[in-house]
């Protein structure tokens, strides 16, 4: 029996335990049922998750009841990208230390100590949301066995020539101490001056504009469009730097803006990409100006030692002091710094190793067409991203957390030595190649560098796959299914995935991906963890207000749309909630004498026009929402199931059926039968439909009744049946008797009229089709609507 009022915090964790205990959402691989594979994101282990990870979460976990409830094996892991930099800063913030002071074995420990216990909090808290997920599927992105898959395919890599060293210039945080990719970029605006700085060009001034007149030691040429009519006379002479007296070419390039500054460019080494550019192109100089900790080179005059924003702050004054600074104006521009620390970044020279993705940019947008794109909108922000690739993808990174890249460099020649596959995984700080080098040398150096985290949570569908373990699950094919993740990391996390899978197989990772939105704390501010602008942690939300509450509200958006939220939002959740717990006590109290036989075909009871419309209502109703979800539209076909639920099952079907319940003496034996059918199947079908958003209180539900007339274990193994055929003459009728219902109750309104209050007569005035069901539904209508004589005409 169903209790009185529903517990939520008992209950969600007896139905959690109900489902662990009966494996209830293992992944069968013997299954004869097609698979439905899900590429689910693993959250970065840097801290506490928030209520944006269970927004865009439940709405994958969403899709996974689905898809099981519509017949598939589902493939549902779950993984932690728990190596690189986030899980290195969540160290040094809870140990109170920097990791540069520790040697990498230290900070390896600790980073692995931190990582398992926010794994352990993680775990609880998907599980504590009802998450259907495989958990002996659970990876992590740096246990030995993933170590060993990434190796390997970056050994893949190397040899097809996909991966490779140089040194060149390259992006570099000063804050993290390493190189990073341009994905890695987040563009914010600063206030800065526009400074007017003469160079001396045969004793005349050319005034350059700047914003960075720290780099003035490090500038090697002066460029000025070949089309500009005010200054092309200086392209080909020489130009002396102020202050250091520096002598620099001055050069013509069609790419410097006309309208910017002066239309005089100065190319320093290195303050934008544009610098690097030209450094390649007319084989200019290095001049080191700023090191790899962010302080300039001690050599420089004026500014050696001084970290960047001083060193600008000093240059200016000097500049004032020798009447160098013509004039400043003060602006607001765009500047690249960190997503990880938010500091700018520079471009220092630097050996990294890098994935090519330049040469097949076309293959990538060719991609764009032959995935399936939801909302189809995001498909438009990965064209744009690829569209303005500027740089390789570098993957190595100067840190300690890391899966390690397995090279090492021949002492004698610098050959870049590969281990060999078996001997896989490999730390080449501790180990040494078993093979000399074609050189002869067996002296070797090994490669410091760890791998960008990106480059191992890029191959997920690789990593579920266990490619080419021993253990390979051979029938996870690719591309999977589904990959599901959130818009700000389309640029990394889908863009690097379709590249490795392209270059690894041949293949696209996946055929569908689906995009969540944001979970908002303000207009356009995104709730994270480093804004720590998520008031309520989600175990407190779970303990206030249930997982399936909040399972509910996740649900309520558009995909791909962003969010607001607070704890307000979850009361329209609760209303819901109690009143499923409401209709089903409602409806059980009226089958307690439920004959089973009625549920078999042969003794299935005549049904009255109310109650096959019910039915072909909740048919019509799986067949959008299956259509909506296989869009990935949780929240539209979570409102279509609301409509059907609230307006046509509770509001008019049960009432219209409530007196036919409660008096068989007057309604006949029959008809009742006949009512207490169509609740059965009505219910079970409502508590099917909302299985995939509240599992735990349907769950429940399904359990307190019908278990004992069902085959199945969990309402979470059933499937959805639906009958393609509509019968839109049932249904038009329904909408017609919605109709009636709803004018009686508006005429008593009208009226101040009791509910109860007899009307002496009603005429029903409707189409003729509809004629003979309102006859036989007569009966019905007059109980509902109190009514004595009931007329029925056609239009």
């Amino acid at each position: 029996m169903m209790q009185k009022h529903y517990d939520a915090a008992s209950i969600e964790k007896e139905m959690q335990q109900l489902w662990e205990e009966n494996d209830i959402y293992s992944y069968r691989y013997d299954n004869q049922k097609q698979t439905y594979s899900i590429d689910t994101p693993p959250p970065t282990v840097s801290g506490q998750l928030h209520i944006g990870h269970i927004f865009s979460y439940t709405q994958a976990e969403i899709i996974a009841r689905f898809k099981r409830m519509h017949g598939y094996n589902v493939f549902y892991p779950f993984g932690f990208d728990d190596n690189g930099l986030p899980t290195e800063r969540l160290v040094e913030k809870e140990y109170h230390l920097l990791a540069r002071n520790l040697s990498r074995e230290e900070m390896t420990t600790k980073c692995t100590e931190v990582a398992q216990k926010y794994e352990h909090e993680f775990t609880s808290l998907w599980k504590s949301m009802g998450f259907s997920v495989d958990w002996n599927l659970q990876y992590e992105t740096i246990n030995s066995t993933t170590t060993r898959i990434s190796q390997r395919l970056f050994l893949d890599l190397v040899k097809k020539g996909k991966a490779y060293t140089k040194e060149a210039p390259v992006l570099w945080c000063t804050e993290c101490q390493t190189s990073i990719a341009q994905a890695e970029l987040e563009t914010v605006e600063k206030d800065t001056s526009f400074n007017y700085i003469p160079f001396e060009v045969d004793n005349e001034q050319l005034i350059v504009a700047t914003t960075r007149p720290e780099l003035l030691y490090g500038v090697v040429a002066l460029f000025i469009n070949s089309q500009d009519s005010r200054y092309k006379k200086y392209i080909g002479k020489k130009a002396i730097t102020p202050l250091y007296k520096h002598e620099i070419p001055i050069l013509g390039d069609d790419n410097v803006e006309l309208d910017k500054g002066t239309g005089t460019v100065m190319c320093a080494t290195f303050g934008d990409i544009t610098d690097t550019k030209w450094y390649d192109k007319y084989q200019l100089p290095y001049k080191k100006v700023i090191l790899p900790n962010g302080t300039i080179d001690n050599e420089i005059p004026f500014i050696g030692g001084l970290r960047v924003e001083k060193a600008r702050e000093i240059i200016i004054e000097e500049l004032v002091k020798q009447n160098l600074l013509i004039k400043q104006e003060t602006m607001t521009h765009l500047v690249a710094s960190h997503e990880r620390c938010g500091k700018s970044v520079e471009i220092i020279p630097s050996k990294q190793w890098y994935i090519d993705i330049l040469t097949d940019k076309d293959r990538y947008l060719q991609a764009a067409d032959e995935i399936n794109w939801h909302p189809i909108s995001m498909k438009n922000r990965y064209i744009s991203w690829v569209q303005n690739l500027k740089w390789d993808w570098c993957i190595s990174r100067q840190r300690y957390f890391g899966v390690p890249i397995p090279i090492w460099y021949c002492k004698k020649c610098g050959a870049v030595i590969l281990p060999q596959e078996k001997d896989l995984p490999i730390n080449p700080l501790g180990e040494t190649p078993k093979t000399i080098c074609k050189c002869g040398g067996t002296t070797f150096i090994p490669e410091t560098a760890v791998m960008d985290t990106w480059a191992t949570s890029s191959i997920t569908p690789q990593i579920n796959r266990k490619w080419h373990e021993h253990d390979e699950r051979l029938e996870l094919e690719i591309p999977m299914s589904l990959r599901t993740q959130a818009h700000e990391i389309i640029r990394t996390w889908a863009f690097y995935t379709i590249v490795r899978s392209l270059y690894h197989t041949g293949k696209l990772p996946w055929k569908d991906i689906m995009i969540s939105g944001f979970v908002l704390a303000k207009k356009g501010e995104k709730i994270s963890k480093s804004k720590n602008n998520g008031k309520l942690s989600p175990k407190t939300l779970i303990t206030e207000h249930s997982a399936d509450a909040l399972r509910y509200w996740a649900a309520n958006t558009k995909l791909g749309a962003d969010t607001f939220f607070s704890e307000s939002e979850l009361m329209p959740s609760k209303r819901f909630m109690n009143k499923l717990w409401n209709a089903s006590k409602f409806s059980f109290m009226h089958l307690q004498d439920f004959d089973k036989n009625l549920l078999l075909c042969k003794n299935k009871p005549h049904l009255l026009p109310a109650d096959k419309w019910i039915l072909e209502r909740i048919n019509q109703t799986m067949l959008t929402c299956t259509k909506l979800l296989d869009q990935y539209e949780i929240g539209l076909a979570r409102h279509e199931i609301d409509d059907l639920f609230w307006k046509d099952f509770c509001d008019d079907y049960l009432e219209i059926v409530k007196d036919r319940l409660y008096k068989p003496h007057i309604h006949g034996e029959k008809e009742r039968c006949a009512a207490q059918y169509t609740i059965y199947y009505a219910l079970l079908n409502i508590l099917k439909l909302y299985a995939i958003y509240i599992p735990h209180q349907t769950e429940y539900i399904y359990q307190s009744f019908f278990r004992v007339y069902e085959k199945c274990i969990s309402i979470h193994l059933m499937e959805w049946k639906i009958n393609e055929e509509i019968n839109n003459s049932i249904l038009g009728f329904g909408i017609e008797l919605k109709r009636v219902l709803g004018e009686i109750r508006k005429y008593k309104s009208e009226n101040n009229l009791s509910m109860k209050t007899e009307l002496k007569e009603f005429i029903i005035i409707t189409d003729a089709i509809y004629i003979d069901y309102f006859i036989r539904e007569s009966k019905d209508i007059k109980a509902c609507g109190t009514i004595g004589d009931l007329i029925i005409n056609t239009r």
